[in-house]
Formats: structure tokens, C-alpha cells, sequence
């Protein structure tokens, strides 16, 4: 009798538990959908964008030499646009000592050339080789000789010069803590005019600008450095690196 009765006592516990289980997700499926549509909570915030600018001395100079040259046959123009480019890449080597790294091919192409006559026949007049090169010049003394020297070697094709920063990321650094402790500064001081705590940063973002300056030149003579015996002079001027953050803070 007595195990019966302790079996029943055990069902009925059990019924019991089972009941209040299935009470309690019926109450919060009630809550879920009372909830639903509705986003949660958000904390409210503020945000603050700061600017930070340092300015830096271009380190480095690039310039694109290049030589393009027409005759009757490929054979002749390539001999002659080799010539040419390969005299370039010596003195580059040899008299400026610019790494063979510093200096790459970036374009050399093929191109027959024609004539076309009043009744639209074209006539095969030749072939047209061209080669550029990009030159990375650490030496900054350096620039303005070189480009001096391809203008009297007969280079056609000089150009594209600029100056950059071998390594922006030191400047970057510190661009970006004046741009965070200029945001930081703007968001202490509107706290303290709308009467709110700062708290815990929640987001951070940022963006920069590292302007390329323009070249500036000056020429020793009347005429030009392209082989006329004046050698350009090139300032490389400065570069203005500014960075953008954007804070989120959390108010209290």
C-alpha cells in the first residue's frame, strides 16, 4: 500500500511541476508578442568628430621617363628605343645610384603606323615602339639632375612627376591622437553644457587625406632642361596628412 501511495504522491508532484513549466511559457509567449515590433532599449549617446593635421616633408619622388620612336621597320625602332632607355637606366644606376627595385616598366607597346589616302585606302607607314619607366628617386637632391639628364639623352616622353612619403603611417599616428583629443575636448565641453556624464566610448571610425603637393619648378635659364643645357630645379614642398575620427560616447 505504502509504495502506491508514495507513486501517487510522486505523479502528482510531477503533474504539478509540469503544470507551472507550461504556465510559465504561456506568460512569456504573451510577453514575447506584447514585444513584438518593438526594438530594444538603445542607450542614448552622442557623437563628436575631431580633425587632426600634420604636415610632413615628401621623402620620395616618382617620375615616369619615357622614350617613343617611329621607323620604317620593328626591328629599327626597338633597336633605337632600347638604346635609349637603356642609356637612361645606366646613368639612373650608375651616376644617381637609384636601386634597380626603384626602377620598373610600366608600359611598351607595338603600334603600326598608317597613311590614309582621300579614298580611305591606308598605306602601312611604319611602327611605332614605345616604353615608359616609373623611377622611384630617394635621393631628393637628385631630381632635378635626372630629369636634366633624360632631356639630354633625347627622352620624349617626362612627366607625372610627385612626392609622397615613403612610410605616412607615423604621421598618420599622430594626426590621429590630436583628431581623438580634439573629439574627446568637443564632447567634455557640450556634456558640460547639456548637463550630461560621459561614459564608455561605443564606436570609433575614421578617414584621412594625405594631400600630394604640386611641384614647384625653377628654371636656371630661359629654356628648358630637355636638353637645352638648364636643369630644373624641383621643390618638393610638404604634405598635409589629416585625419577624421568620429567617436560614439555613451551618456550617463
Amino acid at each position: 500500500m505504502i509504495p502506491n501511495k508514495i507513486a501517487t504522491i510522486f505523479i502528482g508532484v510531477f503533474l504539478t511541476l509540469g503544470a507551472v513549466y507550461l504556465s510559465i511559457l504561456s506568460w512569456n509567449a504573451v510577453k514575447a508578442h506584447n514585444y513584438i515590433g518593438i526594438s530594444p532599449k538603445e542607450s542614448h549617446s552622442i557623437s563628436i568628430t575631431g580633425e587632426g593635421k600634420v604636415t610632413g616633408v615628401p621623402d620620395v619622388a616618382k617620375i615616369q621617363l619615357g622614350y617613343s620612336v617611329e621607323k620604317k621597320t620593328v626591328a629599327e625602332a626597338q633597336k633605337e628605343n632600347t638604346a635609349k632607355m637603356n642609356a637612361m637606366i645606366d646613368k639612373l644606376k650608375k651616376d644617381f645610384k637609384v636601386d634597380a627595385k626603384d626602377i620598373k616598366t610600366i608600359n611598351y607597346y607595338i603600334s603600326p603606323q598608317y597613311d590614309w589616302s582621300n579614298n580611305g585606302k591606308q598605306t602601312l607607314r611604319g611602327y611605332l615602339v614605345s616604353q615608359d619607366l616609373s623611377v622611384k628617386v630617394r635621393e631628393m637632391d637628385g631630381v632635378s639632375r635626372i630629369l636634366d639628364a633624360a632631356g639630354s639623352i633625347g627622352l620624349n616622353q617626362i612627366g607625372n612627376l610627385s612626392f609622397e612619403i615613403d612610410n605616412p603611417e607615423k604621421l598618420k599616428e599622430e594626426a590621429r591622437a590630436k583628431a581623438l583629443e580634439q573629439a574627446k575636448a568637443k564632447a567634455s565641453a557640450l556634456s558640460d553644457i547639456v548637463g550630461v556624464k560621459l561614459g564608455k566610448i561605443i564606436s570609433f571610425s575614421e578617414s584621412s587625406t594625405d594631400g600630394q603637393p604640386m611641384p614647384l619648378y625653377a628654371l636656371d635659364k630661359a629654356v628648358s632642361g630637355m636638353g637645352g643645357g638648364a636643369t630644373a630645379a624641383v621643390e618638393a614642398g610638404s604634405n598635409e596628412i589629416t585625419v577624421f575620427a568620429t567617436v560614439q560616447y555613451e551618456i550617463l
